[in-house]
């Protein structure tokens, strides 16, 4: 009896050492957790992500809120694999937003994020004033946030899918 209970203290000796792990280790394993290619960015429409966030501004600055910083890569390149996923599925939704939303925090070092998703409109004003009617995307809009980032895309079948990513460091 002696015998197997050193056995097996031993054991689990063994186990916890081969299981266990540096700091760097453990921040490989996240950074691999939430890698995205950064060339996704070019899939996006930049000419109407400027003027959607141009609108944005002069909407938050009509309040008193600050201005957003366009975010060229991560949180980009997040909005855009979201807004390919959308298309793919040929539905608007907000599935997978907690993975998005912890890859901009591990990457930007974002405290808190925020998105907005449409499709189907053709100008950046008639998202805009759409996404400003529904409450719950106005309150994004005129959110704490310091940077945004988008994935605007057209289908196949011509119709044009949006997704905005807003985010405070």
């Amino acid at each position: 009896m002696h015998l197997l209970k050193s056995n097996l203290l031993a054991m689990a000796l063994l186990c916890l050492v081969i299981t266990s792990c540096s700091k760097e280790d453990s921040a490989e394993v996240e950074a691999a957790k939430y890698d995205i290619d950064l060339a996704l960015v070019q899939k996006n429409d930049s000419d109407m992500s400027a003027r959607i966030l141009e609108l944005v501004n002069i909407h938050r600055d009509s309040l008193g809120l600050s201005i957003l910083k366009m975010d060229t890569q991560y949180a980009s390149a997040f909005a855009v694999d979201h807004t390919q996923y959308m298309i793919d599925k040929e539905q608007i939704n907000h599935d997978n937003f907690g993975y998005r939303s912890e890859g901009i925090k591990f990457h930007d070092g974002a405290e808190v994020v925020g998105e907005n998703v449409a499709y189907g409109y053709d100008t950046a004003e008639k998202v805009m004033n759409a996404w400003l009617k529904s409450p719950g995307h106005r309150a994004i809009i005129e959110g704490n946030f310091t940077h945004t980032g988008f994935g605007v895309m057209k289908c196949s079948k011509g119709r044009s899918y949006y997704t905005e990513l807003f985010y405070r460091k």
